[in-house]
């Protein structure tokens, strides 16, 4: 199966304080390993063996294109303000082939491998969700500081990888959009499910596979969790610690 590439290159509105320290308002642009830090995960879906059309979504496209090798599978087109409202405008673009692979602009050390490994173990869902054991991430990186997310059976951080296989997957998109603009939104959208799974999930009763069947029953959609070998897939740049180490494992120092 051909996936699409998107690349959500955009940025947050008003001002950004850390592109901004590097000379730049555009959080795709800063460099890393001395080059634009939105060339690596290009790259990396380019080289993959399931990546047909790879599409760049930006407020600033043609910013983003001057930096990006000219390839006639690689497209550029405007982005919306937020995650959600971008990736929900493709739902109603005839030109979009489907299915898609979503990741973002910060995802450095994305491999072609690991999104070989990803799509693979998405096979039977309408969408997946990339994400890194805490034990896998600290076993390589054991000073890192990462979001973590704790159910029974582990903890895991997001992997910035998302599997969306048909437009049918409109329900999950329009959830995400509802919560977006909250910082705690994975908890909120647990919450969704009613008090008792919240309590469960916070206690750590239910496991993440439990809480996204839960979800999917309600949107009439099979959402899957699946769980990348490769520690580094959960490793972003978002801010300068994040920049800093991801320095030090491309030069072999951490």
């Amino acid at each position: 199966m051909s996936f699409t590439g998107i690349v959500l290159a955009g940025s947050r509105p008003g001002r950004d304080a850390f592109a901004q320290s590097f000379g730049t308002n555009l959080k795709a642009l800063i460099p890393i390993g001395g080059e634009p830090m939105v060339r690596r995960p290009v790259r990396a879906l380019l080289e993959s063996r399931q990546i047909g059309k790879v599409l760049i979504l930006s407020q600033a496209p043609d910013r983003i294109a001057s930096v990006v090798a000219k390839n006639r599978r690689v497209e550029f087109r405007e982005s919306l303000g937020t995650i959600a409202g971008t990736v929900q405008q493709l739902l109603d673009d005839a030109s979009i082939e489907w299915p898609l692979l979503v990741t973002t602009a910060d995802h450095a050390l994305l491999d072609p491998e690991t999104i070989d490994e990803f799509l693979g173990q998405s096979m039977g869902s309408d969408v997946a969700i990339g994400v890194v054991e805490r034990s896998n991430l600290m076993r390589r990186l054991p000073e890192t500081e990462r979001t973590w997310l704790k159910f029974r059976g582990g903890a895991y951080t997001g992997a910035n990888l998302f599997a969306l296989k048909s437009p049918a997957v409109r329900p999950a998109i329009e959830l995400w959009r509802s919560v977006e603009q909250d910082r705690k939104k994975a908890w909120r959208v647990i919450s969704l499910l009613g008090p008792v799974v919240l309590l469960c999930a916070a206690l750590r009763l239910v496991s993440l596979d439990e809480v996204l069947a839960q979800l999917g029953g309600r949107m009439g959609l099979k959402l899957k969790a699946v769980r990348l070998s490769n520690p580094l897939a959960g490793v972003d740049v978002d801010k300068a610690a994040d920049h800093a180490l991801v320095e030090a494992i491309l030069s072999g120092k951490a």
